[in-house]
């Protein structure tokens, strides 16, 4: 995809009806909101749009989780049960990637979520997702990283076993066939 970050009006129309049948298949996410506000937010933001369909594209089933009034936005995180397809086997971000002399992973975390204008979400958005269902039971998802952990080298990730969220940590570098990353859209 080029420099240009909008859809076509087609690609728009599909990825709104794609939303909203997913909205109004999953209430329980988004108690007391109305999809004709959410679309009107959409449709009057298409750089949004755009990175929305960065997250649906890549395998996240994006859907709204909640709105802040103070901001006034829709609060959109990947849902998708397992941590997106197309987003894993990547280290936490490019110092670990320039890090690694072989075996180098296609990418990281941090730089995919900044090419898809997102962010990846913190310990404390992946636990209230979590509230909403059960995510990543066979996967794990990299999660905001504090500095001081990120200064000595680590990053940190999160899942869900036995019926309990866990936080981990790894060298950022290392990457695995069912960790990536869940993304954050405010729109």
């Amino acid at each position: 995809m080029g420099t240009k970050k909008q859809l076509s009006a087609e690609q728009s129309s599909a990825l709104l009806n794609l939303l909203k049948e997913r909205f109004e298949k999953n209430k329980n996410r988004h108690k007391d909101l109305e999809w004709s506000n959410v679309q009107a937010k959409l449709e009057a933001n298409p750089e949004k749009l755009w990175s929305l369909n960065e997250m649906e594209r890549t395998g996240g089933e994006p859907d709204v989780v909640g709105y802040d009034a103070k901001t006034d936005e829709y609060i959109f995180y990947d849902c998708s049960a397992e941590s997106p397809k197309e987003r894993r086997s990547i280290c936490y971000d490019q110092q670990a990637l320039d890090s690694r002399k072989e075996f180098k992973p296609k990418d990281s975390a941090m730089n995919m979520a900044a090419q898809m204008g997102v962010e990846i979400l913190t310990e404390e958005q992946y636990r209230e997702l979590q509230q909403l269902g059960n995510f990543d039971l066979k996967s794990s998802s990299w999660v905001k990283t504090p500095d001081a952990i990120r200064k000595l080298g680590g990053a940190v990730y999160c899942d869900r076993r036995y019926d309990t969220v866990f936080l981990y940590h790894n060298g950022a570098e290392s990457y695995y066939a069912v960790r990536g990353f869940r993304a954050v859209l405010r729109v």
